[in-house]
């Protein structure tokens, strides 16, 4: 390993993520591994470009030197970014999967029992087809998850730079809150959002806020498309805030009006659902009893409103096109697995059909910690009303209209 001081963590960290793979791979009976997914080179070696739909991995043996197998303009990000010392480059026109068999050739691996990411994004079939076709002397075996394992549960260091990731969320959320009001476009807001973000220090984030204004908020993960927010409207506003790929995210909602009834009754099932499962939440809890706290309460409700997808999922290391990890853990019933301290989780008890054609939301980003959890975020989580900029905006129409 090269040894530097410019990376997002320290070597120590890197050095320990490398050696708990290694142990998993011994535990697995794994001569070496073909690393793959975005998310985890980076968590292995700080590596990140947005050039990741060309093929790239890391190919670490159980000992000795890992090799970076990238296309050639990619090789500059090892180089300037990493501890990998190795690399080997393939040209456009070259072969990137006969690279990678050269490499563990050259590594004397043609007869091992070598691990690969089978469920990896960026390790398309017809990619694997090739591989299988090509190292025939050895086995190939699906390790998918060998890194992930590591990944779940975050370091000191780890939820120190989802910290920062946290006021670059609460920075995007807040000028969404200042630039909501009738008549002002879906697009002006997101624009609001996503320069406050960047200047609070945030990075580009796998997903760009999400900005949905009166009925076309019940449209799943839509975003911004130029509507004019209407006088009395609410808008539904999802933030996920990024440092060093690491991602922190929240729900709010912004009323243009007094808050009704059911209004009222969304945000207290959703405030008391985030209550009860964040004072319930520490590690020995099971994420499906997590999961059952958050739907049982928003399921209680007499607005018409559901709780239609997961309670939460694992959050973290993210490249497009999601910032969560929900892959690797998600909050949902008849899921058994025990909740760890170190472990990161976007809670998100949203109602879906308010009234009928409203979503609305109020959501998490925690850690859980020795004995509980623990917020990455300081700021209110009540409904944002504003009737005065929905009445005001109203009446400069009317007038405008006579």
């Amino acid at each position: 390993m090269r040894n530097r001081d410019d990376m997002t963590f320290s070597m120590a960290e890197y050095e320990r993520r490398l050696g708990e793979l290694r142990q998993r791979m011994q535990q697995r009976l794994l001569d070496a591994v073909i690393i793959s997914d975005p998310e985890n080179l980076m968590y292995l070696t700080d590596y990140q470009t947005t050039g990741y739909s060309f093929f790239q991995a890391l190919i670490v043996p159980l000992e000795g030197d890992p090799v970076m197998v990238t296309r050639g303009m990619e090789e500059s990000n090892v180089i300037q970014r990493t501890w990998v010392e190795k690399t080997q480059p393939y040209p456009d026109i070259g072969d990137a999967i006969q690279t990678v068999i050269g490499v563990l050739k050259g590594m004397g691996l043609s007869k091992a029992d070598v691990g690969y990411e089978r469920n990896s994004y960026f390790f398309p079939a017809y990619q694997q087809d090739r591989i299988h076709t090509s190292f025939t002397d050895g086995r190939l075996i699906d390790c998918f998850g060998i890194v992930e394992q590591g990944r779940i549960r975050k370091s000191s260091e780890e939820i120190a730079v989802m910290r920062k990731a946290a006021l670059a969320t609460e920075a995007g959320m807040r000028a969404g809150f200042a630039a909501t009001r009738a008549g002002v476009t879906e697009n002006d807001i997101g624009a609001a959002i996503a320069a406050a973000m960047f200047t609070a220090g945030g990075e580009p984030p796998a997903v760009m806020p999400y900005v949905t204004s009166g009925p076309r908020s019940m449209i799943g993960h839509a975003t911004w498309e130029g509507r004019v927010v209407q006088p009395g409207e609410h808008v539904f506003l999802e933030v996920g805030g990024c440092y060093r790929r690491y991602h922190t995210a929240m729900m709010r909602t912004v009323l243009l009006d007094d808050i009704s009834s059911s209004m009222l009754k969304a945000q207290e099932r959703m405030m008391r659902a985030l209550e009860d499962v964040e004072s319930a939440i520490r590690p020995g809890l099971t994420v499906s009893d997590a999961d059952n706290i958050v739907r049982d309460i928003i399921a209680d409700n007499d607005i018409g409103a559901k709780l239609i997808t997961r309670s939460g999922y694992s959050i973290g290391i993210a490249f497009p096109p999601s910032w969560d990890e929900g892959y690797i853990l998600s909050l949902m019933q008849g899921d058994s697995t025990i909740l760890e301290e170190g472990m990161t989780f976007h809670l998100i008890p949203w109602m879906w059909g308010v009234d009928g054609d409203k979503t609305v939301g109020i959501s998490d980003s925690i850690y859980v910690t020795e004995r509980g959890c623990q917020s990455f975020f300081s700021m209110e989580r009540e409904f944002v009303c504003k009737p005065e900029e929905g009445s005001m905006k109203a009446q400069e129409q009317e007038q405008a209209q006579k």
